[in-house]
């Protein structure tokens, strides 16, 4: 594909880390010489120091053979008019942007239209982020929630954990612990090192595990694996920014919410539009008002500045003071790697976040839903398969004739409303969605292929 990627931050240089290495031709685009260098220096890509809506600057990037635009840089409306120029000089045929304000959104079909702002897809990822969150809070424990089939099936990872029934034995035990409950575990992550799981495989104190199952399922599957959890009530959110005001905004009707914010007029917006979330004016490493609103009881402690560095301190000082989990918004990765399973149960990336949301709409084959894992290192698809014997390589086979990568797992099988536990001699239907996870994102393309129909099926 000819793509041409509009913003080289750090969600432009993770996308095109994804795509740089599966024979696409990508022309990146950005203002910044530094941020187009480090792009040049890692990925055999083309760089353009120029404006990104320009018309002159879209046709010497290609615009007029292009495939695909993604307008990925730190303005919405260069952005949006990026997309229109694209659609209307040079007619690309996919349009993707990133759009940030909720007035903007709120619009939806009428401003985003053909007629209007031709936006295809549009990306949004203070909701992306916040939905996250909000999984995150309903399956206490949980590394990561993930939804698939439209919610009929879910991916979840959890650390596994003294107390749980499953450590130390075989993932085989789980029939005997569930013998009513179909799950699959779908991968496994020892100190940082991939292993694929079979029916011997011992779970081990600290492991990371992906598991699949019906979404009725997972919480009893989660008890399992480590001690089951109570149901968080009492929530803390540190900043009240867009992702702040939003998860303060969905969360207030079923916990007891508090959100800290230091800017005064924001505190005083904040408090007129939640209905019932306290809003404190301080600041979130502030040690007395912390011990004044009752930190040790707190059941989860979130910070989602805007500001790395306050998110990290004021989480690790939270978490020193008794919060029971601390979730913290790391928008640099290499920060993330370092603070996760320390201080700070849980670092959320908001450009990984964004970056599943944009892959979603770039694979090939019938791809509908892509999910990035491990921060970029992994990554769960949901594909559907179509055609028939001749034309297809997985209608009509078995799973376990599939000539699928090394650790590549097909989880479950979505088939209509039912949700099939993968199992060896699962037999592939067209139409059926199948739920891969994939340890190593250099197998990706390989795994596209599969679910692309031959010339037969489409005449």
């Amino acid at each position: 594909m000819r793509i041409i990627v509009l913003g080289a931050g750090q969600v432009g240089r993770s996308l095109v880390e994804h795509l740089a290495g599966e024979a696409n031709d990508i022309t990146v685009v950005d203002i910044d010489k530094q941020r187009l260098q480090m792009v040049q220096e890692r990925f055999d890509v083309k760089v353009l120091c120029a404006p990104a809506s320009h018309p002159v600057t879209l046709s010497r990037a290609g615009a007029e053979d292009a495939d695909m635009l993604v307008a990925v840089t730190n303005s919405d409306e260069i952005n949006m008019i990026a997309c229109q120029v694209a659609q209307s000089l040079f007619n690309v045929p996919r349009k993707i942007a990133r759009v940030r304000e909720p007035g903007y959104m709120e619009q939806g079909k009428a401003l985003f239209a053909k007629v209007a702002v031709p936006v295809d897809v549009l990306i949004n990822p203070e909701a992306l982020v916040t939905q996250h969150l909000k999984k995150l809070i309903r399956y206490p424990g949980a590394l990561q929630v993930i939804n698939f089939a439209g919610g009929r099936a879910q991916l979840v990872a959890l650390r596994a954990l003294p107390g749980g029934a499953l450590v130390g034995h075989e993932i085989a035990a789980l029939r005997d612990l569930l013998p009513a409950v179909e799950v699959r575990v779908a991968a496994i992550f020892r100190r940082d090192r991939s292993v694929v799981p079979k029916g011997d495989t011992v779970i081990e104190e600290g492991d990371e595990v992906f598991f699949v199952a019906a979404k009725s399922d997972i919480r009893a599957v989660m008890s399992e694996l480590r001690r089951q959890e109570k149901p968080y009530k009492r929530i803390i959110i540190a900043g009240g920014g867009s992702i702040g005001a939003r998860l303060a905004q969905a969360l207030e009707d079923d916990y007891r919410v508090k959100l800290i914010e230091h800017d005064l007029p924001r505190c005083q917006w904040l408090s007129q539009q939640l209905r019932r979330t306290t809003v404190l004016h301080g600041s979130a490493s502030d040690r007395e008002l912390l011990i004044e609103e009752s930190i040790e009881a707190t059941d989860v402690f979130l910070a989602v500045t805007n500001d790395d560095e306050a998110n990290i301190m004021a989480s690790m000082l939270a978490k020193r003071m008794g919060a029971r989990t601390v979730i913290t918004l790391i928008s640099n990765p290499a920060y993330a790697e370092l603070v996760q399973g320390g201080a700070i149960d849980i670092a959320i990336s908001p450009q990984q976040a964004t970056i599943g949301a944009l892959l979603t709409h770039v694979r090939k084959g019938d791809v509908v839903a892509v999910h990035s894992l491990r921060r970029g290192a992994a990554e769960a698809m949901e594909a559907v398969a179509h055609g028939d014997a001749q034309s297809s390589q997985v209608v009509g086979r078995r799973l376990d004739e599939l000539p699928l990568p090394s650790g590549t797992v097909v989880g479950a099988v979505v088939r209509g409303e039912n949700v099939i536990i993968a199992h060896d001699s699962t037999v592939i239907e067209d139409g059926d969605h199948l739920i891969v996870f994939v340890p190593d994102q250099r197998d990706v393309p390989e795994v596209e292929r599969l679910f692309q129909v031959g010339l037969t099926f489409l005449l």
